[in-house]
């Protein structure tokens, strides 16, 4: 089997793994919420780890499509308009990622996370 059609069958293997990870990623975190849901009859206090979890799905087979595409542009057809595609394709799933990062942990990433033992600007000292 050629080199060419190894790496096409790796990038597809990808795409497929990307795939599969967001299916079975909203999958579990409906089956998850449904549970809670049922179990505690409250919709609303678990739709926030709802969402948390659909992210990281997305996410994750973000990363696995993404990785799938870049083997595929580079090893198997190199050419100024397929690596343009690419670019575009990257930049929109890393706006997509990035969004949803954002959307995730409620603030910039560049911002770091609060320490747990630190009032936040403004907290009253304790007494």
């Amino acid at each position: 089997m050629p080199t060419k059609e190894i790496v096409q069958h790796v990038g597809a293997l990808l795409d497929l793994a990307g795939v599969l990870v967001i299916a079975v990623g909203v999958a579990v975190a409906t089956v998850v919420f449904a549970v809670r849901c049922v179990r505690t009859r409250q919709v609303v206090a678990h739709y926030r780890a709802y969402r948390q979890g659909v992210g990281r799905a997305i996410l994750l087979g973000l990363e696995f499509l993404v990785g799938g595409d870049i083997i595929r542009t580079v090893a198997v057809s190199p050419t100024f308009t397929s690596v343009g595609v690419l670019a575009l394709i990257v930049l929109v799933r890393t706006f997509l990622s990035f969004s949803l990062e954002v959307e995730l942990d409620g603030r910039w990433p560049w911002q770091g996370r609060p320490p747990a033992d630190r009032p936040s600007v403004g907290a009253r000292p304790q007494r």
